[in-house]
């Protein structure tokens, strides 16, 4: 029994995790538990050393004292603020009634917001559920296919997860050992490409089925200028301007940011593209301001709104991810900056309250105690993992998959799916990813594609079937029994869980496509990344000697301590004549052989 127990302990230790899961106990809590017992277990068969846990305490105050984890706070309180402060309200509106004019412009308009709130709140469920509450009573006025509406607003606010600033990559930056600079550099073209593709099925879904989407009514449009006219001509023209100005900032940018950072490498693709839309929208907001302070009539009521709703929020994130990826602030410093930056919006839209403020931190607080309780967990599960070499178990797991790289990434993939249908992705994080990141490691695969691969894959765990946190979001707000249109006075028939279960299938295969793509196409995710390495050109490396001790000998100087005059000479080298140096200790560790060197001279001392 005991050699069984030993033999396959690393499958037993996950059959406990398993079983104390199924219970509904709390997973940091279920971790911890199953890796002290089993830990304690292997102490007593003799498997482990009695001082298994003895470093326990010093990782978990590392834990406390880790930075990268404190961007979390910070990006969350923001997303908290301006979510609470009406932001969301005001951009379905104003976005909408931009595209409404066109068939799925309403779709169009949902997904847009979904992108810009998960750039900004980060938070799935305040965005599933601020569009659920605004935009499906009006999809479901105008006679939206019921499938496409709730499959648009659960799929727009899974967007959090892969858009920076996502706390999903902040994760996974920990636990794979990479910069989260790096990690949101590397998601950024991804991400757009998800949206991209959304936009691009609704497109599809307005010409092969144009009955599904259809445009907003005349009546509808409620920004419209004195002679009648939409206001989008005006619109246009001053995006034309914006767009202008961008462009030429994105011809400069390298001239003028290369001197301020000290950079001599080409400036990367997503850096210029942050850096201009962030110009171009400043000049947007100012042509607007200057039209209103001035009173010049030049800019339509539908262009200002759009301006002074859409500007604002879109500044604050192009800042955070702009001096993120410029390297003036780390993560956590541009968390702070998009925090204070969410507390003065709210103050400017007259929103800020002591009520807001005490939820925001409430919210904040839950959060990131339930991340550092599960890291925790993670931490003892790990040591007794790490123990019982379950890494090298795992290793011989994927020895015999066919494939090589291929079909271990499909592999794992797969694995991350099914377990996105069932847990959170904070505990799939947590406990997969450590497990799974050396064999990546080991087999070659860059960690920060590795990571991007399993961000876009986890953003799917929201809408898969039964424990989908976007479908239970979206029911939670979305009509349950047949109700009156309070605009049309049509009786609107209620909506059902198995309607918005329909509709996220098409936009999980969407998802899962752009897996495959992210996979078959690495230099969507490495390409910036890969900019910013400086190549060392080895024909300008100098090695200069300290100026020689004369009261030391030469072979001490190549020793590198003091040694007495009687002392053995070190043996020479037959072929160059030079001292060899002193035997390493065995796992080429140099401060043990240092030490051990030190030993032996403080032996041989009379």
């Amino acid at each position: 029994m005991l050699q069984f127990f030993t033999a396959n302990f690393v499958p037993i230790l996950f059959a406990g995790l398993f079983v104390l899961l199924l219970t509904g106990f709390p997973v940091a809590f279920a971790l911890a538990a199953v890796g002290l017992f089993f830990g304690f277990l292997g102490m007593e068969a003799g498997m482990f050393s009695a001082s298994l846990f003895q470093a326990l305490p010093l990782r978990i105050s590392g834990i406390m004292q880790n930075d990268t984890l404190l961007a979390i706070p910070f990006f969350t309180f923001m997303g908290i603020v301006l979510e609470r402060s009406g932001m969301a309200e005001d951009l379905l509106e104003t976005v909408g009634q931009v595209f409404g004019p066109v068939r799925g412009g309403i779709a169009i308009a949902v997904i847009l917001v979904g992108a810009l709130l998960a750039a900004t709140t980060g938070v799935v469920a305040a965005a599933v559920i601020s569009m659920g509450l605004i935009s499906l009573p009006i999809m479901l006025r105008y006679g939206y296919n019921r499938t496409i509406a709730t499959g648009t607003i659960t799929a727009s606010g899974t967007l959090a997860q892969a858009i920076p600033p996502s706390l999903v990559l902040i994760v996974l930056a920990d636990q794979l050992g990479r910069s989260v600079g790096d990690m949101y550099e590397g998601a950024l073209v991804p991400g757009l490409l998800l949206v991209g593709l959304y936009l691009f099925f609704i497109m599809v879904v307005a010409i092969v089925k144009p009955d599904w989407v259809p445009a907003l009514p005349q009546e509808a449009r409620i920004y419209r200028e004195d002679n009648g006219a939409s206001g989008h001509k005006s619109l246009f023209a001053l995006l034309a301007i914006a767009g202008a100005a961008g462009f030429f900032w994105s011809r400069i940018h390298q001239s003028v940011i290369n001197p301020i950072v000290k950079r001599e490498l080409p400036a990367p693709g997503d850096e210029v593209f942050i850096m201009s839309l962030t110009v171009a929208s400043f000049v947007a907001l100012g042509l607007a301001l200057a039209n209103r302070a001035l009173r010049l009539k030049l800019v339509s009521k539908l262009a200002e709104q759009v301006t002074f709703v859409l500007i604002p929020p879109l500044i604050l994130i192009f800042l955070v991810l702009g001096t993120i990826f410029l390297g003036i602030a780390t993560p956590t410093e541009g968390g702070a900056m998009g925090a204070l930056g969410a507390l003065i919006m709210a103050g400017g839209r007259g929103k800020l309250s002591f009520s807001l403020l005490k939820q925001a931190l409430d919210n904040t607080a839950k959060l990131a105690c339930f991340v550092l309780f599960i890291l925790i967990g993670s931490t003892v599960f790990s040591f007794t993992f790490n123990a019982a070499d379950g890494h090298i178990w795992v290793e011989h797991l994927f020895d015999k998959v066919p494939g090589g790289v291929w079909g271990f990434l499909i592999v794992v993939n797969i694995l991350v799916f099914i377990l996105g249908c069932f847990i959170d992705f904070f505990e799939i994080a947590f406990i997969v990813i450590p497990i799974l990141a050396p064999v990546a490691d080991k087999m070659g695969i860059d960690l920060i594609w590795f990571g991007v691969i399993i961000a876009m894959n986890l953003q799917t765990s929201f809408l898969t079937p039964p424990f989908g946190f976007a479908l239970f979001y979206l029911r939670s707000v979305a009509a349950k029994a047949d109700y009156k249109d309070r605009v049309t006075g049509k009786l609107i028939p209620a909506v059902t869980t198995a309607q918005i279960y329909k509709g996220s299938i098409a936009f999980i295969i969407l998802q899962l496509i752009m897996v495959g793509v992210v996979m078959w196409k690495p230099g969507l995710v490495l390409d910036n990344i890969d900019n910013k390495a400086k190549v060392m050109d080895t024909s300008n490396i100098k090695l200069e000697a300290a100026p020689a001790d004369p009261q030391r000998s030469d072979e001490d100087m190549m020793r590198g301590f003091d040694q007495k005059p009687d002392a053995p000479k070190p043996s020479t080298d037959g072929n160059s004549g030079l001292p060899t140096p002193p035997a390493m200790a065995p796992a080429d560790d140099p401060m043990k052989a240092v030490l051990d060197a030190m030993k032996k001279d403080e032996a041989k001392k009379p």
